[in-house]
């Protein structure tokens, strides 16, 4: 097993949607990605908060084994705080206000053994900042990125260069259609896959996900979840749990790639069951296991194994 780092916003955030409301909840992609991967290896946060930050949200991290020395307190500063809010089909988060506070400058300085760490998720913050850790990262063996429309729209060039040093790219579909210009996402996703990443995951929500690599294409399915309370994390969530789970399997192989994105997604349907990541403090043992499971039973088609497949080409043939 080894190690994986987060480098990622830590914030506070105010969430409506229709069922329920969170007041200044724990959030932000680093928090929810290190939560994540912290069920499968250890974990650091490099990240940045306020003075404001609760004592009791560290103690959380901390109780699930995250090391929280890279996240910066700074004094007198007020944290990251996003509200916003979901309507009914929760598809689309709506945002009430940004105030970026610390976040604004913050500048990511890895300690010596940070620097160490093999397993990178490069979480969505400006993509000069994201480059900046790859120049500290000393041997990575698995990079993998998360972006936004608004880097793609002003910071396209930045963000290529952080792209081409990746192994793994992770965009939603509106994104991928921005930034490759083309409205089919199977051309997109080839497309993003010419500039360098290993692999590239399409993130559409609740209708799963399209994983591309060199020589193949993957339909993932989301788990289908019947307590959708607050999908806000899900893409983060994703990241951690593969990111996380390569870590601990430490072999960058296809194989266990597909098996990665496979446990992103079933840590992913954990945390949208609740707000900011309550629920994901609350998996029992054995759990994901057994959510995994489902969903790897939900992906099978029996009538399509071997010996069926066999018989459909003699009947074809005949």
């Amino acid at each position: 097993m080894s190690r994986a780092l987060i480098v990622g916003s830590v914030a506070l955030d105010t969430i409506e949607t229709p069922h329920g409301k969170a007041e200044r909840a724990i959030g932000g992609s680093g928090s929810y990605g290190c939560v994540a991967a912290s069920y499968f290896t250890d974990v650091s946060m490099v990240g940045v908060v306020g003075e404001d930050f609760p004592a009791e949200a560290l103690e959380k991290f901390k109780n699930r084994g995250i090391d929280v020395s890279g996240l910066q307190v700074v004094e007198g500063g007020k944290t990251f705080h996003w509200s916003g809010y979901y309507e009914r089909d929760m598809g689309v988060a709506h945002t009430n206000t940004t105030e970026l506070n610390v976040f604004e400058s913050f500048r990511p300085q890895l300690s010596e053994s940070h620097r160490d760490i093999p397993y990178v998720f490069l979480a969505n913050i400006h993509p000069a900042l994201q480059l900046d850790v790859l120049d500290q990262i000393r041997n990575p063996k698995l990079v993998v990125m998360d972006t936004m429309n608004f880097w793609i729209g002003g910071e396209k060039a930045a963000l290529t260069e952080v792209i081409k040093r990746s192994d793994i790219l992770l965009m939603n579909d509106q994104e991928v259609r921005q930034y490759t210009e083309k409205m089919n996402l199977i051309e997109g996703g080839r497309e993003l896959l010419k500039l360098g990443p290993r692999t590239v995951v399409i993130k559409k929500g609740e209708h799963g996900a399209l994983v591309f690599m060199e020589d193949k294409m993957i339909f993932f399915p989301a788990f289908p979840v019947d307590k959708l309370k607050d999908p806000t994390g899900a893409g983060d969530t994703f990241a951690g749990g593969l990111i996380g789970y390569m870590a601990r399997l430490d072999d960058v192989t296809g194989a266990n790639l597909t098996r990665g994105v496979h446990i992103g997604s079933t840590m992913a349907s954990f945390v949208v069951e609740g707000f900011s990541f309550s629920r994901m403090l609350d998996i029992g043992p054995g759990e994901v296991k057994r959510r995994a499971d489902l969903l790897h039973d939900m992906c099978r088609f029996p009538m399509l194994e071997q010996e069926s497949l066999e018989d459909i080409r003699a009947t074809v043939a005949g």
